[in-house]
């Protein structure tokens, strides 16, 4: 609804004379939806007379890929989020300046609609244990965590906080670590990089469609792409960490054994995770290496 908002303020500034000077063909903020439709991506609005606007070109991002997404999700307070969201780029004017949402003064209304959806959204699991779902933005184009206001509550309620950094280690887990994590003054105690068998097999080279099949020979290849993820982890930032293995029903007891043999040459240590199938049991061993590393 805030983007929106932002959408249509900015199109009734068009039609009530265009103070700021936009320029219809240099907009660069379009609209949000909840579902992707391909359809949506490129339009023209505006269509239907005099009283329906000016008619332009527009489009449709889907909710995840929104910028008031990953705002919601970086701010600390109300009052940070307004400064944040004035700062939304909408367009350009005739000169080619960036003209914002706070030239638009909207960023005020924007908050409002947001007053509520800032506070985090606690949840159950399934074996009624607590987590907070609280905001979406997609890594591949914003920083892929959920809210700062989500973790840091999070860290105040429990002795233990675990929390998602999305799209892979190569990108969630940086952009986690340089983005969120220095603009919220947080420091991890360690990671948990998570692996599966098959994504291995991928990385070695192995078709999709012969993932099932046992292959020691690509795992081992494909094992390279894991050692740099915990490479980078330990070095860059450096960080304590321990692999998790997202076990799957193919995974033979060859192709475990030789991720046990390969982590220990990496001096990594690493563990099964079988919550899929056992559910929190099945969470046990990880957990229990977990707080081993976290004592050391």
């Amino acid at each position: 609804a805030a983007h929106n908002l932002l959408a249509a303020l900015l199109d009734n500034h068009l039609h009530q004379g265009n103070q700021l000077g936009i320029d219809p063909r240099s907009i660069v903020f379009k609209r949000a939806m909840d579902m992707n439709e391909r359809a949506l991506r490129n339009t023209v609005i505006g269509l239907g007379g005099r009283n329906n606007g000016f008619p332009r070109e527009d489009g449709f991002d889907i909710t995840v890929a929104s910028e008031v997404m990953a705002i919601l999700c970086l701010a600390s307070d109300l009052d940070d989020l307004k400064q944040r969201l004035s700062k939304i780029v909408v367009a350009y004017n005739y000169q080619k300046q960036p003209v914002t949402a706070g030239d638009l003064k909207a960023q005020g209304a924007m908050a409002l609609l947001l007053k509520d959806a800032i506070k985090p959204n606690l949840v159950q699991t399934l074996e009624n244990g607590p987590a907070f779902i609280h905001g979406g933005p997609f890594a591949n184009i914003a920083h892929g965590c959920n809210s700062v206001a989500a973790t840091k509550l999070g860290l105040k309620l429990g002795d233990y906080l675990l929390t998602e950094a999305g799209f892979g280690a190569d990108l969630g887990a940086e952009k986690f670590l340089n983005i969120k994590c220095r603009l919220a003054g947080l420091k991890p105690d360690a990671v948990v990089l998570v692996a599966t068998i098959r994504a291995l097999k991928i990385h070695g080279g192995v078709a999709k469609a012969d993932l099932a099949a046992e292959n020691l020979e690509a795992l081992k290849a494909g094992m390279a792409n894991l050692e740099k993820q915990a490479e980078n982890i330990r070095q860059v930032w450096p960080l304590p960490l321990v692999v998790a293995i997202n076990r799957f029903p193919t995974d033979t007891e060859p192709e475990l054994k030789l991720v046990s043999q390969l982590c220990a040459q990496m001096g990594v240590p690493w563990a099964l995770s079988e919550v899929w199938a056992k559910g929190g049991e099945g969470g046990i061993a990880l957990a229990e290496e977990l707080l081993r590393i976290l004592a050391e």
